[in-house]
């Protein structure tokens, strides 16, 4: 790609942006990088200094002689880059990126008749693959997909060693979902530093993200992360024979607290407790100073209750032994998604993840799961499952007793020889 871009400076006069994640990236990543085959500089070996005008090196940017510009920006501050005319765009390692800085600087491209590139390792199934799969669909895109097999880098030998390695430092089943991450260009794997990565690697191997719908005459729980500035989440849930049936997800923003009730009365459950973060009890949001907690309850949609004040930590801990119980129905795929993103940054200097996780779109829908793991079993307390013989009197919509329909039978059928409709 930086060589299209090197032949793409001569063919149009313009400027051209070269997008990496993070700025603070940029310097490393290309513009001071050596090529360890070659022994130089990379930015050296694609534009020569002969077809260079000027070298800009604190703005990290080149000028050709012919008068176009070519310059490594970070994807990170896309709001300082709107309004500027470039022609050519590559954004490099585009899952990383902030899928807010292309929706931004696309319609700059669309009216000057420029082009936009994309290159990236897989990180779940986020705006990169849905970016493939729009490019894979339309006769206007070029997409291709490069694994290990096709590019012939490495040696059968060294991708076996590599999977040994992964699996004996993360565990076979997610270690090899990171080897066909970086080696087979699979959206599938689980995500670099992936608080659940694990888990929800095994929930997908075992089939427990498939047909799981809800089960009538159960009583649905919900869990909540509410967001006053950003993402609401919701997860719905039965207590099926045991096992935590996950059977719904909404998610949406900036709505009032009657919408959110609105929502449940839509889906029309038949609904257990309603759980909320344990702040929505001294936090108010408008409605004349009323709590949040309060104003869910004058929605009289249900019981609301709080989950109780426990930390982040014992939070994720927790929802790792709950994993194992739970069945997703194909429906929440979407929230499933971001329980696989919610993960830890890197540190490059200390060589360890984060104790903090990120804050990013998957957070919300990753902490109400949070949450989830932290009540369930006093959702099953409350709501004690049926015996089996209460489950078949449930199973009777008309709620009588088995003499009832057996004496309803022979009356139908003495009707019927009767000659009686």
């Amino acid at each position: 790609m930086l060589h299209h871009n090197a032949c793409s400076v001569f063919e149009r006069v313009g400027n051209y942006w070269y997008l990496l994640p993070e700025y603070n990236q940029c310097r490393k990543a290309i513009w001071d990088a050596v090529n360890p085959h070659t022994g130089k500089k990379r930015i050296d070996e694609v534009f020569p200094h002969e077809i260079r005008e000027n070298t800009l090196q604190q703005e990290m940017k080149l000028v050709f002689k012919n008068g176009s510009t070519w310059q490594l920006m970070g994807s990170d501050n896309y709001d300082a880059l709107v309004g500027s005319p470039p022609v050519g765009l590559t954004f490099s390692e585009y899952a990383l990126s902030n899928p807010s800085s292309w929706g931004f600087l696309r319609p700059i491209l669309l009216e000057n008749g420029g082009w936009a590139i994309f290159n990236s390792t897989p990180r779940g199934k986020n705006h990169f693959k849905n970016l493939m799969g729009l490019a894979e669909r339309s006769p206007d895109w070029f997409s291709e997909r490069l694994t290990v097999d096709k590019t012939g880098v490495f040696t059968h030998e060294q991708l076996l060693n590599e999977l040994e390695e992964l699996q004996s430092e993360h565990g076979d089943e997610y270690g090899k979902a990171i080897w066909l991450q970086e080696y087979y260009v699979s959206f599938e794997a689980a995500i670099p530093g992936a608080i659940w990565g694990a888990q929800t690697t095994k929930v997908s191997f075992d089939g427990r993200l498939g047909d799981f719908p809800a089960v009538g005459h159960r009583p649905v729980f919900t869990v909540w992360d509410i967001g006053r500035s950003d993402m609401t989440s919701i997860w719905f849930y039965q207590m099926v024979e045991g096992r935590i049936r996950i059977i719904d997800y909404h998610e949406d923003s900036f709505k009032e607290i009657e919408d959110y009730c609105d929502v449940l009365r839509e889906k029309a459950y038949d609904y257990g407790l309603h759980w909320l973060p344990h702040d929505a009890k001294p936090l108010k949001l408008g409605m004349g100073g009323k709590t949040i907690l309060q104003q869910f309850i004058d929605q009289n949609v249900g019981d609301f209750v709080l989950v109780p004040n426990i930390g982040r930590e014992d939070g994720i801990q927790a929802a790792r032994k709950t994993f194992p119980l739970c069945d997703f129905d194909r429906s929440v795929e979407k929230g499933f998604e971001h329980l696989k993103n919610y993960k830890r940054t890197y540190d490059e200097v200390k060589k360890v993840f984060s104790l903090t996780p990120v804050h990013d779109e998957h957070s919300h829908a990753s902490d109400a799961f949070r949450y989830l793991s932290l009540t369930w079993q006093q959702s099953k307390i409350a709501y004690p499952e049926l015996t089996d013989q209460e489950k078949l009197f449930a199973g009777n919509v008309t709620n009588i007793k088995f003499g009832e329909i057996r004496k309803e039978h022979f009356r139908k059928k003495r009707n019927e020889r009767a000659g009686f409709v």
